[in-house]
């Protein structure tokens, strides 16, 4: 599922091919919007919400969309080939006279009135690369269930936006404590620090093409697809587990030494 700033990204993307332009072309390939038609309306602005789209059109309309994990926007020039994948995988497209947005794979598309965003969005916790970002709100909601695993807490859009799966195990082993532990027991200073450190993260990779949380050039990540290579701290060996109540592939990774709390028997890595 892609993070908040890969949102935030495609956010960017969208504004500067349509914000401001007339819709010369309107396809909703979905049941719901089939006779729907945009064009000739402006689109006013492109707008991230965590993981969320909001794409606001002239006459008090907002088109919400969500990727999730395989879901993606492409826009393109006149006379460029489409290349996001087959035919039969669009949702959605939106055309001016200077560039097309094409949304392939989409599981969420809604049409629906501006004024009632909320009902899309009003459910998520503060938003960490967005104007409502509030550091002493997001931890209070995650504090808010001691007994839930840190990685669980923080893969819960209702507690802050924007955090994926990587930053899930990034951000644990840069707080030294397993995705496991019982967030309750993550202690003080650490979470303290945790929605400073998530919104540096979130903030230092949305104009990176390449996600980077080490700062270095010869590895980007700490633990996140690193099993079983050695850990950057102490060379002990990444392991990976699967966390979450089994609806879903999340993979998680971790460090044994470096982080404390508890964890599963590691499972064995799809990667030698």
């Amino acid at each position: 599922m892609p993070e908040g700033d890969t949102v935030w990204q495609t956010a960017r993307r969208l504004h500067t091919a349509l914000a401001g332009h007339v819709l010369t072309r309107s396809d909703l390939r979905v049941p719901k919007y089939a006779t729907a038609d945009l064009t000739g309306r402006t689109v006013l602005d492109v707008t991230p919400r965590g993981k969320h789209l909001l794409t606001r059109i002239e006459g008090g309309l907002t088109l919400h969309s969500h990727l999730r994990m395989d879901g993606s926007w492409k826009v393109y020039a006149p006379g460029e080939r489409w290349s996001g994948g087959p035919g039969h995988q669009i949702r959605v497209i939106l055309g001016t006279a200077d560039r097309t947005a094409v949304g392939y794979r989409l599981p969420v598309l809604d049409l629906l009135r501006t004024t009632d965003e909320e009902r899309a969005v009003g459910h998520l916790g503060p938003d960490l690369l967005g104007p409502d970002w509030d550091p002493d709100k997001a931890l209070a909601n995650l504090l808010g269930d001691p007994a839930r695993p840190l990685g669980e807490a923080l893969l819960d859009q209702r507690n802050l936006a924007g955090i994926g799966n990587i930053y899930k195990s990034e951000l644990c082993f840069l707080l030294r404590a397993t995705p496991w532990l019982p967030v309750g027991n993550l202690p003080a200073e650490h979470a303290a620090r945790l929605p400073a450190l998530a919104k540096k993260l979130l903030e230092a990779n949305r104009d990176r093409p390449a996600r980077s949380t080490t700062g270095r050039r010869d590895q980007n990540l700490y633990v996140y697809g690193r099993a079983p290579r050695p850990c950057l701290r102490c060379r002990t060996s990444i392991r990976t587990a699967n966390q979450g109540d089994g609806s879903r592939e999340r993979p998680t990774y971790w460090c044994p030494t470096c982080q404390q709390g508890p964890a599963p028997h590691p499972r064995p890595s799809p990667h030698p």
